[in-house]
């Protein structure tokens, strides 16, 4: 059996683990459950990906998001590490070949979604799959007290009863003691599990929180001063595009994306910022999951997150090249106050959720006793005003209905045509004597879907009109003329919002909703916004610290590098200190571009904190700036 080392450098070509990551891949190999608390950019994947190699069997990775996937599966072929992902939006003939593959191939990773796992497909296959190893990505979505809680997660403890001797490594970026210990709680881990948790250190970063008079104008500066990719985070869709065409303005290429954009419209958007045809993205929180760029020079918050959670999560995506990056918070007084206040509009009363999910189930004209599995194109801004509530609470108040597993809602969802037979196949031999012309398509339809008499088949339009030899206007005419004959059920695709019934709908006299968990959910949300608020407003204590205590990080020492760190230090540099560097600085790239390395290197007699003030000064006044490569020149 190889080593890990060596599986490292044949596969990764590195000779040396990161920080931890070692005694994290040993934990697993002693079968041991581990959870595993690396911050983002921290190498979780080479946690479970080095051990699976290391054994045999094929290890079940539970992933959110469709894009982190593909993305990990795309990464592990690249390596030449056989991998497999089942998905939304494949056929079931995809889906059951990727199972038989995952069973009966030589593949070592099967990467699904929560959702999956209670499949009859998915638990039929189970035991020739023979996993040695589950790993549960994003983990703090299982906990009920966490900030991104997923109520599809808490299937994975099914999961763990079916195989109670395969290990489990839960991995996630950021949580807290408390949601820590709910993890290891809920996913069944034994007494002799491994707790590991690195240091939320980014030395790279510099973290700055800024009160402006003008965000945009204090925006423009930042993003003028220091060159390169980057990204700007906004708390509402308008807003992404506002500030994108406030940018383009200035010179600045920049695009905006949020959930509201197209499957393909996000796709291109995307690559585009990742190929660094646009510089600069401007977005709501939809964007960045599974995304691993790593020269993000500058990550900017336009408004105040809801948690220090969200905000480590997504700065952390800045500077992963391990060169100097930024992390930009802009916020004012008013925006905290709405913060606080958010707290009743996030968590309505049981009274408010029992009306808003009568009006909900009426909206969907879903009677009692029925309409589980269901799945319905939903208007919130139309359901909103028909029945006179506002927005932003019936958008929370689904939240809460959906956290209780009685709804899923997506607020946007590409969903691909689906077709199932609805006539007997005695009826369908009769139907294609009397229609010659729509024979091509019903053969075409039989071969490329099996199943396709018992259960919807995902079908896509353009391979079924190649397949057949017809045009694609053709086909979807025909399949709109086979579903009036109530021959097939057609349901064509939409990116329109889904929201999926996941339990019948109750009788009104037996509405059940968990009010303890509410209560709990609401006052972790308190604590949550009040971590961040106090964040926000903290002009003395080293940001990086603030951070890492939150997690629990007590080690954790001051980073020198943020507007904290930088101010406390500025009392004890005299001005002619100031003047003597900052024409050090100068004279030095006036002859060369030097990055941050070689600056600190060339300059290492002089204190970190003074020197990192000088180059901030000089950039604010538009004498030296930073290439795309991230390093120092001259204006």
């Amino acid at each position: 059996m190889e080593s890990s080392h060596s599986i490292l450098k044949k596969y990764w070509g590195h000779t040396q683990f990161r920080p931890l990551q070692e005694d994290i891949v040993n934990a697993v190999l002693h079968k041991k459950d581990v959870l595993a608390l690396l911050p983002t950019g921290g190498g979780k994947s080479v946690c479970f990906q080095v051990p699976t190699l290391m054994m045999e069997g094929i290890c079940i990775v539970i992933s959110p998001l469709i894009a982190l996937m593909k993305d990990q599966v795309q990464n592990l072929t690249k390596k030449g590490i056989p991998a497999l992902a089942i998905y939304s939006g494949m056929s079931f003939t995809e889906v059951k070949k990727t199972l038989q593959n995952a069973a009966f191939g030589n593949y070592k990773f099967l990467y699904v979604s929560p959702e999956r796992l209670e499949t009859s497909l998915f638990l039929e296959f189970l035991p020739a799959i023979k996993p040695c190893l589950i790993a549960v990505d994003e983990a703090h979505c299982i906990s009920h007290w966490g900030y991104d809680f997923r109520p599809s997660y808490l299937r994975i403890a099914g999961l763990r009863e079916q195989l109670p001797h395969v290990p489990i490594i839960a991995l996630t970026a950021s949580a807290t003691f408390a949601v820590q210990q709910d993890i290891c709680e809920r996913l069944l881990f034994t007494k002799e599990d491994a707790r590991f948790q690195q240091s939320f250190a980014r030395p790279n970063i510099s973290y700055s929180v800024f009160a402006p008079i003008s965000k945009q104008n204090k925006l423009l500066e930042i993003l003028q001063n220091v060159k390169g990719s980057s990204i700007v985070y906004c708390k509402s869709r308008k807003q992404t595009q506002q500030i994108a065409e406030l940018l383009k303005l200035h010179q600045i290429n920049a695009d905006f994306y949020h959930a509201g954009l197209t499957n393909q419209e996000r796709t291109v958007r995307q690559e585009s910022w990742i190929q660094n045809q646009i510089n600069t993205i401007v977005c709501t929180n939809a964007f960045g999951m599974g995304i691993d760029k790593p020269d993000v020079r500058v990550v900017a918050h336009y408004n105040l997150p809801e948690s220090l959670e969200n905000y480590y999560q997504e700065a952390g995506r800045a500077g992963r090249d391990g060169k100097r990056a930024y992390a930009v918070l802009l916020c004012d007084k008013k925006e905290t106050d709405d913060l606080i206040e958010q707290s009743n509009i996030r968590f309505p009363s049981l009274k408010e959720l029992k009306d808003l999910y009568k009006a909900l189930m009426n909206y969907l004209q879903v009677p009692a006793g029925i309409g589980e599995g269901q799945i319905f194109e939903f208007d919130l801004a139309h359901f909103s005003q028909t029945f006179k509530f506002n927005i932003l609470k019936a958008t929370y108040g689904l939240q809460a209905i959906s956290q209780e597993g009685l709804i899923y809602f997506s607020e946007s969802s590409f969903k691909p045509s689906t077709i199932v037979f609805e006539s007997s196949k005695s009826d369908l031999y009769e139907f294609e004597l009397q229609h010659p012309a729509l024979e091509p398509l019903i053969k075409g339809l039989l071969r490329n879907y099996e199943g396709i008499f018992d259960y919807p088949s995902v079908i896509y339009e353009s391979l079924l009109a190649s397949f057949v030899g017809i045009p694609i206007a053709t086909i979807i005419e025909q399949l709109k003329k086979l579903h009036q004959y109530q021959i097939i059920q057609y349901t064509p695709q939409s990116e329109k919002p889904q929201l999926t019934l996941l339990k019948n709908r109750m009788y009104a006299d037996d509405f059940a909703f968990n009010t303890d968990n509410l209560t709990v959910r609401k006052e972790k949300y308190i604590e949550r916004i009040n971590a961040i608020v106090h964040y926000s407003l903290n002009k003395k204590a080293c940001r990086s610290v603030i951070i890492g205590n939150y997690f629990n990080d007590t080690e954790i020492k001051p980073c020198g590098i943020c507007d904290n760190c930088i101010d406390n230090r500025e009392s004890a540099f005299s001005e002619k200190d100031f003047k003597k560097l900052s024409d050090a600085i100068i004279k030095e790239l006036k002859t060369n571009e030097l990055p941050s390395k070689e600056i600190e290197n060339r300059f290492n007699q002089y204190n970190q904190q003074h020197l990192w003030k000088v180059i901030h000064f000089l950039q604010s006044e538009n004498m030296i700036t930073t290439t795309e490569s991230g390093a120092f020149t001259l204006i």
